[in-house]
């Protein structure tokens, strides 16, 4: 699927959930502190959502980011090829997201391999589920993860098993990128 499919259904995604939840953009707005211009241009596809905003969205319908994005991509098939795994980049920070395992309605865990470039913070001010399981295992690079307080330096081979109840941060130095590996359950 290329960039501009994955947006413009990312776009109809966001439009049908609101209409499902029958919320106004301005309610939707209320609950997300987004602005509501960039609600409606993120509807309309003309703006692509970073990763801050989809985590935002996707907490106000109760969704990871994962499973909003399984909600725009191909149906579950068991064996998912490299080249057919979806990537999503945030080009504005520096982000990349490859659902290696995407979710299935029958399957709970999912798997992402995440790639953050040097410099980089991406805060999530709540989970989109309380309790919400993550393992994370750091692959290469350096990573300080914060999970509602409390820092972690992580180097390559670490892994940081948490469950999220309030804001985390994902943070890489100037000097270094980070590529992970994320199974969320």
């Amino acid at each position: 699927m290329d960039e501009t499919t994955i947006e413009r259904r990312i776009a109809e995604r966001l439009r049908s959930l609101r209409a499902d939840w029958q919320w106004s953009l301005d309610e939707l707005a209320r609950r997300t502190d987004v602005s509501r211009a960039t609600l409606s241009r993120l509807e309309n596809a003309e703006v692509s959502p970073t990763a801050s905003v989809l985590g935002k969205l996707a907490a106000a319908y109760g969704l990871t980011i994962s499973r909003l994005m399984h909600m725009v991509e191909d149906d579950f098939v068991p064996l998912v090829r490299r080249d057919a795994q979806p990537v999503w980049t945030d080009p504005a920070i520096g982000f990349r997201r490859r659902s290696v395992s995407p979710p299935a309605h029958t399957l709970r865990a999912e798997l992402l391999e995440c790639e953050l470039q040097p410099d980089t913070r991406i805060a999530y001010d709540q989970p989109p589920r309380l309790g919400l399981e993550h393992h994370l295992l750091l692959i290469e690079g350096a990573l300080e993860v914060t999970i509602e307080e409390r820092s972690y330096d992580l180097r390559p081979g670490d892994c940081l098993r948490y469950q999220l109840y309030g804001a985390s941060v994902f943070a890489t130095p100037d000097r270094s990128g980070a590529r992970y590996i994320l199974a969320v359950l």
